[in-house]
């Protein structure tokens, strides 16, 4: 396969995840609105729709920013770190979004609640974990890319960036 065909096939998935992206936390975030809301409250069927939005436009994300860098550019420990720290937000999402559901929740005592409940603490994982989803996607951005060598090489050899010896 020539690289301009999978290119287009990378950027058409791209485009895919990030339409089916849009599209499942549209529906999630607009269950009530768009008369799709069958419990009270935001049930456990929203809450996986939006963890399956935010999966899908993470890895639009990070495949739109693979296409914006050349395509024999050496991948450095910046980017590297930068598609960790995001899958790391994403699980946090997950657990954040489910935790009730697995048991590890604050609304877990099925006496006192007639389902799982999402809460502010569930609110607050979740908002962290999409930071963390972004300063991974920005790590990966600011990485090597068109330059020789990574910004941060001056702290490898000890030498400033100017190429002066520090001392």
């Amino acid at each position: 396969m020539s690289k301009e065909k999978a290119t287009q096939i990378r950027s058409i998935t791209a485009w895919m995840l990030f339409i089916a992206g849009l599209l499942l936390g549209g529906i999630a975030l607009l269950a009530d609105l768009l008369g799709l809301d069958f419990t009270p409250g935001f049930g456990m069927v929203q809450m996986l729709q939006l963890l399956l939005a935010l999966t899908s436009l993470t890895l639009s994300g990070f495949i739109f920013l693979r296409e914006q860098r050349p395509a024999n550019a050496p991948r450095s420990l910046q980017a590297d770190i930068g598609v960790r720290l995001a899958a790391t937000g994403l699980v946090f999402c997950y657990v954040s979004g489910l935790s009730d559901l697995i048991g590890i929740g604050t609304h877990v005592a099925a006496n006192e609640f007639e389902r799982p409940f999402v809460g502010p603490l569930q609110l607050g994982g979740i908002a962290l974990g999409i930071i963390s989803i972004l300063g991974g996607m920005l790590l990966y951005h600011t990485s090597r890319g068109f330059r020789q060598s990574s910004s941060m090489e001056f702290l490898v050899n000890g030498q400033e960036e100017t190429g002066k010896k520090s001392g």
